[in-house]
């Protein structure tokens, strides 16, 4: 895909860990070898962030295409070029890219 027809945002639908409901939001990401990145400015008090936390299974949407899989925190101590390699991605992307990284599976 040439970069004016990559889809700006990815629609991310996760299980609320209070409701027990869907719940989406719609968020910047990045991509990277087949898995998908998102950052949360707020950390871990995001409430998608909370609810992937609990319940790693999710569905999401990038432009018309819909996926299944997992998603998880990616850990800076444990895996910090990992983190900086996302957190890049999004700087390069959006201009923007300081906050939890979330990588979707």
């Amino acid at each position: 895909m040439s970069p004016a027809s990559v889809p700006e945002y990815l629609y991310l639908t996760t299980i609320g860990w209070k409701t027990g409901k869907p719940h989406e939001i719609e968020i910047w990401f990045t991509e990277l070898e087949g898995r998908f990145y998102l950052i949360s400015e707020l950390g871990q008090r995001a409430h998608w962030v909370q609810n992937v936390e609990r319940q790693s299974e999710v569905s999401f949407r990038v432009g018309r295409r819909t996926y299944r899989g997992t998603g998880r925190v990616v850990d800076p101590q444990r895996d910090p070029e990992l983190h900086a390699r996302a957190c890049q991605l999004s700087i390069q992307k959006y201009g923007w890219g300081e906050g939890l990284v979330v990588e979707l599976r």
